[in-house]
């Protein structure tokens, strides 16, 4: 799921081996400057050396910061097209994915974990890749002094590059995943708090609520430091592996002083401090490879690869289709369904859901509108399964408008533009007086272009629900299903509006549209037909 850019990740090893290389000649031309300096040569001698120590020391920052200019920038990219792949599938796959998470959890999945999965790129991969280069340069230029001391080097290096990293992974795998679920739990009870908050207030639950959310984020704490303290007790095995492969380094430097100049046995003894200063990132590289794989599975359970593959075309996309529902039983994935539903609507048909709070009124609109599949039975448009039509078409044919569709901290007019882009200001100021807004139209500072700071928290409960009754006016598809159209308007003005959206006659939607509303605040005398179904479950 997360695509990168190889060439860019292979640049920043490249360059965040080039700064630790600087890093270990710096260390040798060190050794041999203060062993040469030591014999007291000609002052024109060190000159050369002088200048390289300098040159090193400053092009190692420089380096380190390119390095990471181009690792973060790669991160981002990818970071940025992962989200875009997310949204690009909830978009077209199943609502049923999504039906059944929280908006905090949904949150959490799209805002977190595609962070911890780009975050593999400058934590693991390119640690990773720049201690292998690192560690093999180094090895080959302590073998060319000694070759028993390259082989304990690599012995060193094998522990901490390879070994402290396993040992992290293993401890920190179960933590990780715990400090996840604790984390998704905070944000569910956060946003909860914060989408509901006037409800909970007048009931009493909000202050339980937000401790509920600070509980949580204490646990999240206390699992976030169970989870590090494994790879704290790792991150020392690369020190003491440092301190072995020292040691090692000046026993065999006395076994080769009689034999070996001053300079190169200084040399052989202070490349390994260098040589470790890669590795000393790999336990931390192995923990965010943990909290990446587990960010990966939860992104893959939310967005399945090839969820809308279907290329089955409608035969008369230029006409309202009959939507068939054959003993269908609608439900949410994972809960009970509901009775089996069969009912056929033709062109222009008008048809009024009904049945009180819970009885599966909504899932029954979504399985119509082919965003739940059904759990038995099967629904058509024009005689083709919804399951079978592309994602495009099955839009352009139904248009499902949830009861709590989103307004976005835009103007008016792109709130509106939301269900057809092409519409004029004409349009959008005559669907917003047959809604009933045209004094409030008239009360904004700029018109359609003002903008609702805050989406729906700049608009009242009955005034947003009349910009989304002005979004299904405008929207061009054929047949439309609303989930509780009148909810939050008074009794008058509800009944007003869903005789208006439920008469044959010229009303709010034209006779040529198939509507179907769920509902259950349906007056008596409003002559539709109707559907009662009972409680799910």
């Amino acid at each position: 799921m997360l695509a990168f850019d190889k060439r860019r990740l292979a640049v920043a090893i490249v360059l965040g081996s080039l700064a630790l290389g600087s890093a270990l000649a710096l260390a040798g031309v060190s050794a041999w400057l203060i062993t040469r300096a030591w014999q007291m040569p000609p002052v024109l001698d060190l000159s050369v050396a002088v200048v390289a120590v300098r040159a090193l020391g400053i092009s190692r920052g420089v380096l380190g910061y390119c390095e990471r200019l181009a690792s973060h920038d790669t991160a981002l990219r990818a970071a940025a097209g992962c989200r875009s792949e997310i949204y690009r599938r909830l978009a077209h796959g199943p609502a049923g994915i999504t039906a059944r998470l929280h908006s905090g959890d949904l949150l959490t999945r799209v805002g977190t974990d595609v962070d911890t999965l780009a975050d593999v790129l400058v934590r693991a991969l390119v640690p990773i890749g720049v201690a292998a280069i690192l560690g093999a340069a180094a090895t080959a230029v302590i073998a060319m002094i000694s070759l028993t001391a390259a082989i304990v080097l690599v012995l060193c290096l094998l522990i901490a590059g390879a070994l402290a990293p396993a040992l992290a992974t293993r401890a920190v795998h179960a933590q990780e995943a715990v400090a996840r679920k604790r984390q998704s739990g905070r944000d569910v009870a956060a946003v909860t708090a914060l989408e509901h908050a006037d409800e909970l207030r007048v009931a009493g639950r909000l202050p339980g609520l937000i401790a509920h959310a600070e509980q949580r984020q204490r646990d999240w704490g206390v699992a976030i430091d169970r989870a590090a303290a494994p790879a704290a007790a790792a991150a020392a095995v690369p020190t003491l592996a440092s301190g072995a492969s020292v040691i090692g380094a000046v026993i065999v430097g006395i076994g080769i002083a009689g034999h070996t100049a001053p300079t190169t046995l200084a040399v052989l003894m202070l490349l390994p401090l260098s040589a470790f200063e890669a590795t000393l990132n790999l336990p931390g590289a192995a923990v965010a490879l943990t909290r990446a794989r587990i960010a990966a599975q939860r992104l893959t359970e939310l967005v399945p690869a090839g969820s809308a593959t279907h290329t089955v075309s409608l035969t008369n996309p230029d006409t309202t289709p009959e939507l068939r529902a054959s003993a269908v039983r609608a439900g949410y994935p994972g809960a009970a369904a509901g009775p089996p539903v069969t009912v056929t609507l033709q062109t222009g048909a008008r048809l009024a859901i009904t049945g009180r709070s819970g009885a599966g009124k909504t899932a029954l609109l979504m399985t119509l509108a082919g965003l739940i599949p059904p759990a038995d039975g099967r629904v058509t448009v024009g005689g083709v399964a919804t399951s079978e039509l592309s994602e495009s078409e099955l839009r352009s044919a139904i248009c499902y408008f949830a009861e709590d569709a989103h307004l976005f901290s835009t103007t008016v007019r792109d709130n509106l533009l939301v269900a057809r882009g092409d519409c004029s200001d004409e349009e959008l100021t005559h669907a917003l007086a047959a809604v009933g807004l045209n004094d409030w139209l008239d009360s904004l500072p700029d018109g359609l272009s003002t903008v609702l700071i805050g989406g729906a928290a700049a608009v009242s409960a009955g005034q947003r629900r009349r910009l989304l009754l002005a979004r299904v006016m405008l929207c061009p598809a054929p047949v439309v299903l609303l989930d509780e159209p009148t909810e939050h308007l008074d009794a008058a003005d509800g009944q007003r509006i869903m005789r208006a959206l439920l008469d044959d006659r010229p009303g709010l939607l034209s006779p040529a549209r198939t509507v179907v509303v769920a509902t259950h605040q349906l007056g008596n005398d409003i002559a539709c037909r109707r559907l009662s179904i009972g409680h799910y479950g």
